[in-house]
């Protein structure tokens, strides 16, 4: 018996319905979002391989730093340059007049008249001015006529006192009216001889009404005018005489030097206003003492100046040539260390290990300084040490030569 077909069975063969309430089609996904996504993934990647890279990076940095840190400094270490045997130095000294004189009145009175200006080069007694002093006249022609009276009544008292010693001897006069004239002679002459000193001293002050040029020079200052009234005395300077043929340079040398500053050493002298010419002068005489307060001994140096070209009161460059005192090393000034423990230099010591030394200098021209005292000729300075060298760092010490070849 054949069964029949179920009518809600579909027929063999054939495919069954798709329905969608059953089973519902995904949705197909849209370019636009692969792509970000995509894309979101490759930044995720970077950012993560950025992050790596910079975390090597630091790490290498940090490294080199460290390796540089605790690496011993490169430096150059050089046997220092021995000083000249003769110390050349330049003083500073003050050129005054060999004779510097002001001229002061002795007479009062007006002045009449003065021949002299400032600049003038004048000769010993010219006549430098005229001074009216009538009283001082007066006075001397009074001192003369008391001086005649005088020296007649002692030629009187003299003739009186010869003739009663003669009288004397026969007792034609007494001895006591002999005595007495004897005595006057003796009083008027004595009266004449103070007369005399009064009239020589009027003299004297009436000559003072001209003055004279005490020396050759020049008048650098002429303070009065013709109809002044003049004081006798240094109230007020009438003149000021200077002689500059030779000019007097003082300097103080210092107490290092002061045995090589000997009597007739010829020196060489600069002056601002001349530059490149070179005046000589002759060390004359010294205080023969220390200035206790600078610890210098003054010096003079005399200069001809017949040619008028140096001026008194200019300053002056004395250039000091002297065997030099200790044996002293030449050294750059980039190589001293200046610290609270003093001036000192870095020398390269046994085992490359670096050992401070204190030291003084001398001179310093700006790019060397002299070493005087605690360097030897066997050391050997660094010559630009690091700041925060320490006595006993270890040190690579480099030659010169390697130094260019790595610059180049």
């Amino acid at each position: 018996m054949t069964d029949s077909p179920n009518p809600n069975q579909p027929p063999t063969g054939a495919s069954p319905a798709h329905h969608h309430d059953s089973a519902p089609e995904a949705a197909p996904v849209s370019p636009r979002k692969a792509l970000a996504g995509i894309l979101l993934v490759l930044l995720v990647f970077g950012v993560l391989a950025a992050v790596g890279i910079l975390s090597r990076i630091h790490g290498n940095r940090v490294l080199a730093q460290t390796t540089r840190r605790d690496a011993p400094p490169t430096v150059i270490a050089l046997p220092p340059q021995p000083g000249a045997p003769m110390d050349n130095f330049i003083l500073p000294g003050n050129v005054t007049a060999y004779t510097d004189s002001p001229i002061y009145a002795r007479a009062s009175g007006y002045l009449t008249r003065w021949y002299f200006d400032i600049g003038a080069h004048v000769r010993k007694g010219d006549l430098l001015a005229r001074i009216a002093s009538p009283e001082v006249d007066q006075q001397l022609a009074q001192a003369q006529a008391e001086l005649a009276t005088a020296q007649a009544q002692a030629n009187n008292a003299r003739i009186q006192a010869q003739r009663y010693s003669i009288l004397v001897k026969s007792h034609a006069v007494s001895t006591q009216d002999t005595d007495t004239y004897v005595n006057q002679a003796a009083a008027t002459a004595a009266a004449v001889r103070s007369a005399q000193a009064n009239v020589q001293r009027l003299r004297e002050l009436q000559s003072f009404e001209q003055i004279y040029a005490p020396f050759d020079g020049v008048v650098t200052a002429r303070n009065v005018d013709t109809g002044q009234l003049i004081d006798a005395g240094a109230n007020k300077e009438l003149f000021h005489l200077q002689a500059v043929r030779t000019l007097r340079v003082y300097a103080n040398v210092p107490q290092l030097y002061a045995d090589s500053a000997k009597r007739g050493l010829k020196l060489n002298l600069t002056f601002p206003e001349h530059p490149g010419k070179t005046f000589q002068g002759t060390l004359v005489r010294t205080a023969n003492a220390m200035d206790p307060a600078s610890r210098t001994l003054l010096v003079e140096i005399d200069v001809d100046n017949r040619s008028g070209s140096l001026l008194p009161g200019s300053l002056a460059q004395v250039h000091f040539k002297a065997p030099a005192a200790q044996a002293a090393f030449i050294v750059p000034v980039a190589a001293l260390i200046f610290r609270r423990q003093g001036m000192q230099l870095a020398t390269l010591g046994p085992g490359n290990r670096a050992h401070l030394i204190p030291v003084i200098i001398g001179q310093d021209d700006g790019a060397t300084v002299q070493i005087v005292s605690g360097l030897h000729a066997a050391d050997k300075v660094i010559q630009d040490p690091p700041d925060s060298l320490i006595e006993g760092e270890l040190v690579s010490p480099e030659s010169p030569s390697q130094t260019a070849e790595g610059g180049n």
